[in-house]
């Protein structure tokens, strides 16, 4: 979330800012511009009053006869005046309570090394690693591919679960758990991440504190009240959901907490099942892995000082790479501009994994760096000194990576002419050795 009172007194270019972005939602922003002079009017009449005051209590105390009528009818004028102000300072805080509800709605606005673009056809470059494979003969989908080795079953997920699920058979179920084992062995072993295990249901304030809630609500599988749940704590029930990512879970990790000196930079590294409604999608990528509502995914989350968030984001963006670096995978890094950007980030940069069978990149990671938009709904603040005032965190988090659409590009990327997948050699040691698959 923006800071309020920064967007108060900056209006004119918070707006500039989210017109970059193609954020033109002319509800919210008349409610700022309403709620911004209310709150300008408010600190202005609620300082006036208090110059009165201070005013009326210096007359007081030059009254001499401290019993005499003057002194009394001063005096009671003091009384009103502070109650005025007490209303007033009321006032004043409904209207900044407002004011953070509809920026609840307002997207980060982006850094000012962003490209500018209404889309994603505006995404530069940043660079392409490795070569496209060339092939011998006219490469398949990976759909194709997986039904076809016996290794992934769509028809039989669509019974059990509906449409945009799959089962993973034999090597494909290993190669999933191969990946996933392999990830998490290079980010806490090579890259310095605390490997954490957290929960996939998770509280709606959870949610608001990283930024799907209440923009995303419709991608959230959500879970039923029920009351037994919090029964014997004797509190409310609580309103749970499946989380879309492990951004959500990892990054609530310190809320409401304060980082000592020493403690930051900090990451954290999950493995979570993932769910998502995929309300927005409009039928994109209905067949095959791609776009699934549950998903694999590892998840890599690091909280630092703001002067170090634009250098973290290369770090961050370099672990998520050398997965697919070890694993040989041709991909790409695109900077996103302001019009494909993601709600909570002020930079973001996508890997993008080629796919010879469909003759295209497709994202296998979004890397963002947030600033302190997460850090302000979750009071996650740092000192920067033993005993100095508290401050916002940066939050960052990207996908490290996400493990069926790695499983996609290896089943692409891999293929021979016999229709046999070869296993990428750096997956040996987690496949008990085995370097082909074949049909079953």
């Amino acid at each position: 979330m923006l800071d309020a009172r920064w967007v108060a007194e900056n209006l004119d270019a918070v707006k500039a800012s989210l017109a970059k972005r193609g954020f033109e939602d002319a509800a919210v922003l008349d409610r700022l511009t309403t709620l911004s002079a209310d709150r300008r009017a408010g600190i202005t009449a609620l300082e006036l009053m208090r110059k009165e005051r201070n005013d009326a209590s210096t007359a007081m105390g030059a009254v001499a006869d401290k019993k005499s009528i003057e002194f009394q009818e001063r005096r009671e004028q003091l009384r009103l005046l502070g109650d005025s102000i007490k209303e007033r300072e009321a006032s004043l805080a409904t209207v900044e309570l407002a004011l953070e509800q509809a920026l609840l709605n307002v997207p980060n606005v982006p850094h000012e090394s962003v490209p500018v673009g209404a889309d994603e056809s505006a995404n530069p470059v940043v660079r392409v690693v490795g070569e496209k494979p060339s092939y011998a003969f006219a490469p398949k989908d990976h759909a194709d591919i997986g039904v076809a080795l016996g290794i992934v079953d769509f028809e039989r997920a669509a019974k059990i679960s509906g449409a945009r699920f799959s089962v993973l058979r034999g090597m494909g179920a290993r190669l999933e758990r191969a990946l996933i084992q392999l990830m998490l062995d290079m980010h806490t072993t090579e890259h310095g991440y605390e490997e954490v295990w957290t929960p996939v249901l998770v509280k709606d304030s959870a949610l608001r504190g990283t930024g799907q809630l209440p923009k995303f609500e419709k991608d959230l599988f959500r879970i039923a009240n029920d009351e037994s749940l919090d029964a014997e704590a004797g509190s409310e029930p609580r309103q749970l959901y499946l989380v879309p990512t492990a951004e959500v879970s990892v990054t609530n990790l310190h809320s409401d907490e304060i980082f000592e000196p020493g403690q930051l930079p900090l990451g954290y590294t999950a493995y979570t099942a993932c769910f998502r409604s995929e309300a927005g999608s409009h039928g994109r990528d209905t067949r095959g892995l791609i776009r699934q509502h549950q998903f694999d995914k590892i998840e890599l989350v690091r909280f630092c000082a703001p002067e170090d968030g634009e250098a973290e984001l290369e770090k961050l963006t370099s672990h998520a790479e050398a997965i697919l670096k070890r694993l040989g995978l041709h991909y790409r890094v695109v900077h996103l501009c302001t019009g494909d950007m993601g709600f909570s980030s002020q930079k973001t940069y996508d890997i993008e994994v080629w796919l010879p069978g469909q003759n295209a990149y497709r994202e296998i990671s979004s890397c963002s760096w947030f600033g302190d938009f997460q850090a302000r709904r979750l009071k996650t603040r740092f000192r920067s000194e033993a005993k100095g005032k508290p401050r916002l965190v940066n939050t960052l988090n990207g996908s490290g990576l996400a493990v069926g659409r790695t499983l996609v590009a290896i089943l692409e990327q891999y293929q021979n002419a016999d229709g046999t997948v070869t296993v990428p050699s750096a997956l040996l040691p987690y496949v008990g050795g085995v370097t082909r698959i074949d049909p079953r």
